[in-house]
């Protein structure tokens, strides 16, 4: 024996999720697939809702994750109940909260120890629409291109920076059902690769500005041919 240790290296744990949704879970749904499949190597601690009735939840609880339901009108002000949520979400051992449809805006005050591991997927190429009826609004507009954003969240309304987007033509006689339809399995492929790149060490918020693979990001990353890509 010569003394050198040949072990191999302990892999690093994974990247503790937890998310928030309040509705149907499309996107959760997708997370929990990709994780299934292998392609998501996190694990997913929490699923918390404003709503008991969330159709997340159920798909959380069959993927064997531990759910939570809080219902806002228990509360006296907005802000008691956030700061509660979020107590909550950090009592899991979260390390990174995804919002995944979930509708509310959050108290800065308790959001403020999330800033920079806290994510929300938006459905129109922010700063573009922030809020709802993001698909009426960039018909009505004439675009000719529409798509979905993921971004850091702040206290700001769909305005933290943005880290990636996923960019799709809108076609002649769409409507707000068909470009909708058209962009959901796009979402999807974008929150699970950005989530991917955060678990692999690839992004970071810092000093407001986003690191990717140790450079600063000067615009958005770009989701194309099954891989997030600068410009």
């Amino acid at each position: 024996m010569n003394g050198v240790d040949r072990s191999a290296p302990a892999k690093a744990a994974p990247l503790r999720v937890a998310a928030l949704a309040s509705g149907r879970g499309s996107n959760l749904a997708a997370l929990l697939a990709a994780h299934e499949r292998g392609d998501l190597p996190v694990d997913f601690v929490l699923v918390a809702s404003d709503r008991a009735d969330a159709a997340a939840l159920g798909i959380a609880s069959a993927a064997g994750v531990p759910t939570l339901a809080l219902n806002p009108r228990n509360y006296p002000r907005r802000r008691a109940f956030d700061l509660d949520l979020f107590e909550r979400v950090a009592a899991s051992g979260a390390q990174l909260l995804v919002l995944a449809g979930f509708m509310r805006v959050i108290d800065a005050r308790a959001l403020q120890p999330w800033l920079g591991r806290a994510i929300n997927i938006h459905p129109s190429l922010l700063p573009k629409y922030p809020g709802l009826h993001t698909h009426r609004r960039a018909l009505e507009a004439g675009d000719r291109e529409h798509g979905a954003s993921v971004h850091y969240v702040t206290a700001e309304l769909d305005g933290g920076p943005v880290i990636a987007q996923v960019r799709m033509p809108i076609e002649p006689g769409d409507d707000e059902q068909t470009l909708a339809q058209r962009l959901l399995p796009l979402e999807h492929q974008l929150l699970v690769g950005t989530v991917a790149a955060i678990a692999a060490g690839r992004l970071a918020l810092r000093d407001g500005g986003i690191l990717h693979d140790g450079q600063g990001l000067t615009a958005p990353l770009q989701w194309r041919d099954g891989a997030l890509q600068a410009g």
